[in-house]
């Protein structure tokens, strides 16, 4: 053994520098150093690495007699190393196919095909995403355990208890995917008759699982908010509300949907909860707000509503987080939120249920014109297989009333300029 560590750490000139026994000391000519390990096989010289000079003498020393070892046993040190490394790989790529996230993406892949509903498929792989491949993700499929199926279920069961019971069934979902492949013979830990008696009742919890709402009562105040801000989820939202549509419904929209001379805008089967294209008629209000957003030569396949990248739709967040930066005037120096009758701060999706109220509270307009400008199917089946009409034209009218609702605070005269009108 010729070198040293000091010598090693000091040596400053090119080329190799041997500790003897094949081991070397390589220096090159832009200072780095490594070790090398030098033998011969079959008359052939050959030159292993070792690794750079971050591993120490003594462990290159090791590794040098490591090789040694392999040599005198009748091996190539080189390629029995290179057939370990390729052995780990394969190895972890087993594991990580044998993983939850694995078996979900997999899963999914081969089920979102028929999943017609966007927001449902978003929904599926973000529950994963938010709740379960923190926890689980990783692991083994075969290993997940009744413990970890309710260390996720018991952080958001109370909290968010709709959201949890579906996490649930998605995890299930999973878990017996990978028992059809295979790779689980276990009992699946995650069915609700295994576990109701460690979690509370979710029936009860999820009766008030309803979308925090605007009263329709201050909806002409409202929309004075979103009139005064220029930016695209602002009109968006001034579309969403006009035409009482899901968010999905709204971001996906493009230019190529909408008939200007017939005031009406058909949504594709593909953005909505029911397999059939949905007929939508505009409102004066509508059609204006359309009208100063249409480009001088439309895309007929753009969106709508674009956002921040080339050729992209709105983000599913942009309203959402519009609303919740939007303060309520008070009678005080200060401002409040926008809540719903529970003290709730609302959410896009709530003015469906702000436009439901105001049929049912403030018109004798039929419920049944209502339910179809929902796109909701109807409950009773026997009128549902005799009402073939989508109402269209009478849903015109419906929805140029509730536009004339929504007609914001700021457009009407106040009572001074009425009194000096007169």
């Amino acid at each position: 053994m010729k070198l040293s560590a000091a010598r090693a750490k000091n040596e400053a000139r090119l080329g190799r520098h041997s500790d003897g026994a094949g081991l070397y000391l390589f220096v090159r000519s832009d200072g780095r150093k490594g070790w090398l390990m030098r033998y011969r096989l079959g008359g052939k010289q050959c030159d292993m690495g070792l690794g750079s000079y971050e591993v120490s003498l003594a462990a290159a020393r090791r590794a040098a007699a490591e090789a040694r070892e392999r040599l005198r046993a009748g091996e190539d040190p080189i390629s029995a190393r290179r057939a370990e490394r390729v052995a780990l790989v394969r190895k972890v790529t087993e594991a990580e196919q044998r993983s939850f996230q694995a078996l979900a993406e997999r899963y999914m892949a081969k089920h979102e095909p028929a999943w017609k509903n966007p927001k449902h498929r978003e929904q599926w792989r973000n529950s994963l995403i938010n709740y379960v491949y923190p926890k689980i993700g990783s692991r083994d499929v075969a290993e997940i355990a009744r413990a970890d199926v309710l260390a996720i279920l018991e952080a958001i069961w109370l909290r968010v208890p709709e959201t949890a019971a579906r996490v649930r069934g998605r995890i299930e979902t999973i878990l017996d995917y990978a028992a059809s492949e295979g790779l689980r013979d276990a009992p699946n830990p995650a069915r609700l008759k295994d576990l109701r008696h460690a979690l509370p009742n979710a029936q009860k919890l999820r009766r008030s699982e309803h979308y925090p709402a605007l009263p329709w009562q201050d909806l002409p105040a409202f929309m004075s908010t979103p009139r005064a801000n220029a930016s695209i989820s602002a009109r968006a939202l001034e579309f969403t509300i006009l035409t009482a549509k899901r968010t999905s419904e709204i971001i996906g929209a493009t230019w190529q949907e909408i008939n200007f001379e017939s005031a009406t805008w058909t949504i594709p089967p593909d953005r909505m909860k029911v397999p059939t294209a949905h007929r939508v008629p505009l409102s004066q209000p509508a059609l204006s707000l359309l009208g100063k957003l249409l480009p001088e030569r439309p895309n007929p396949k753009g969106f709508i509503f674009p956002g921040k990248r080339p050729y992209s739709q709105l983000s599913n967040m942009a309203m959402l987080q519009l609303v919740r930066g939007m303060q309520r005037p008070t009678s005080g120096k200060g401002q409040a939120r926008w809540v719903d009758h529970l003290g709730r701060e609302i959410v896009p999706h709530g003015f469906r249920s702000t436009f439901r109220d105001w049929v049912a509270e403030a018109t004798n307009y039929p419920d049944a014109w209502a339910e179809a400008a929902l796109a909701h199917t109807l409950k009773d089946k026997v009128v549902a297989a005799y009402q073939r009409s989508d109402l269209l034209e009478k849903r015109r009218e419906l929805m140029e009333a509730w536009a004339e609702h929504a007609r914001p605070e700021s457009d009407l005269p106040s009572q001074s300029a009425g009194k000096n009108s007169e």
